[in-house]
């Protein structure tokens, strides 16, 4: 039985992880539960359902609702005669890292941007397994996460990360020659450039294939995603910015590829369903059974892959300019990015201008103009607060340079 804490558990990753614990009754018991606090009555159903020890809300202001809505759930559920057990609520923009280090086997983290960092490295301090979904936190965090994490502590819940991680295994570290990510090329695959100038927020949520929240559907769209996932590729398995590609596939059923230096090639293929590596985040390094319906193959079906236009989507050789950088230059893509996102759905800017706007603020921070030198912190030289300090500067910069373009959209 392994003790569970779920991070974002009313986002699309929380919920679909705590519906693999419910399968699994008998492996995984659920501790403790941490979410935004925008949906108090989904958050409290959870944390009855599950018998959490230990709820958090990162908003102070929602301690009173979700005190309200577990009197009120637990009334409808018996709480009267004693048969329900109320959780503790932790409150507070640590209150999930809080959680993290709580005694447990593993903590899924589920949280959605940079938010999820002091909760990455508060469960790698803890020595919990730390089953990643929130990609976020180790792109920005860098060296701080990775030197936090003994070997084998973070096992990717991402498909395309996940993917690799089972192909890995099929061979040597030596043995690698290349990591391939696959990309379903988003909503706008063969678009050129000045197709997307006029896209619109609700064309960029429709994804072909993944059902997923706002910021991530649109960093599919744009291919930040596939950039994060590069930076986390490169992170997570010590292989060189230089010897990972991405190719696109849009019927995403091969989630990602290694290719070794005899020239073989090892796939993870299954139908798209987060479910898979959510499952194998919690139970790694085993499987459980029955997780999804394997690929059909007694039906005809084809699989395509084509080279990234990285002219109409510039977002992944950003990310690896970035990667080279190393040190906060990361944190910054990110940051600007998250912005970009949201005055992009505000209506404020086009849809191309996210890109442009995260390259004039990554170039600013890094120093490409002469007059203004660089703020890039090195590495070796990362602690926590400055990383922060860069996130936020990143964030202030976009928010002045969206509010200037906001005229030209």
């Amino acid at each position: 039985m392994r003790d569970v804490v779920i991070l974002g558990s009313t986002g699309s990753i929380g919920t679909q992880s705590l519906e693999v614990v419910a399968a699994n009754a008998d492996q995984f018991r659920v501790v403790g539960l941490a979410a935004e606090g925008s949906q108090i009555p989904l958050l409290a159903q959870q944390a009855l359902d599950t018998g959490a020890q230990a709820v958090a809300v990162s908003r102070a202001t929602s301690v009173q609702d979700l005190q309200l809505a577990l009197y009120a759930e637990a009334s409808r559920r018996g709480w009267a005669r004693g048969e329900v057990q109320l959780p503790r609520i932790v409150a507070g923009p640590e209150a999930a890292a809080e959680l993290a280090a709580m005694p447990c086997d593993v903590v899924l983290n589920g949280i959605t941007g940079s938010t999820g960092l002091s909760a990455t490295l508060a469960a790698l301090e803890a020595g919990r397994i730390l089953a990643l979904a929130n990609k976020e936190s180790l792109v920005i965090g860098g060296s701080l996460v990775t030197q936090a994490a003994k070997p084998g502590q973070i096992v990717a819940v991402d498909s395309e990360l996940s993917a690799l991680a089972q192909c890995l295994r099929g061979g040597a570290a030596a043995e690698v020659d290349r990591l391939i990510l696959t990309a379903s090329g988003g909503p706008f695959r063969g678009f050129s450039r000045e197709q997307m100038r006029d896209v619109t927020p609700s064309q960029a949520l429709a994804h072909p294939t993944w059902n997923m929240g706002r910021v991530i559907t649109t960093n599919s769209a744009t291919l930040v995603n596939k950039g994060l996932e590069l930076l986390e590729a490169h992170l997570l398995y010590e292989v060189d910015l230089d010897r990972i590609d991405v190719v696109v596939h849009p019927q995403s059923i091969v989630h990602s590829m290694v290719q070794f230096v005899d020239g073989s090639t090892l796939a993870q293929c299954s139908p798209p369903n987060m479910k898979l590596p959510i499952a194998l985040g919690l139970s790694w390094p085993d499987r459980l059974s029955g997780v999804t319906p394997p690929c059909d193959w007694g039906t005809s079906a084809s699989w395509t892959f084509e080279p990234l236009d990285t002219d109409a989507f510039p977002a992944v050789e950003l990310a690896r300019h970035a990667g080279r950088l190393g040190g906060t230059a990361p944190a910054v893509y990110n940051a600007a990015n998250e912005v970009c996102v949201d005055t992009f759905h505000d209506g404020l800017i086009g849809f191309t201008q996210i890109l442009d706007i995260v390259a004039v603020v990554l170039g600013e921070h890094t120093g490409s103009d002469p007059d203004v030198g660089s703020m890039l912190v090195p590495s070796d030289q990362l602690t926590l607060e400055l990383v922060l300090d860069a996130d936020a500067w990143a964030r202030a910069r976009a928010k002045d340079l969206t509010r200037a373009t906001e005229h030209t959209h």
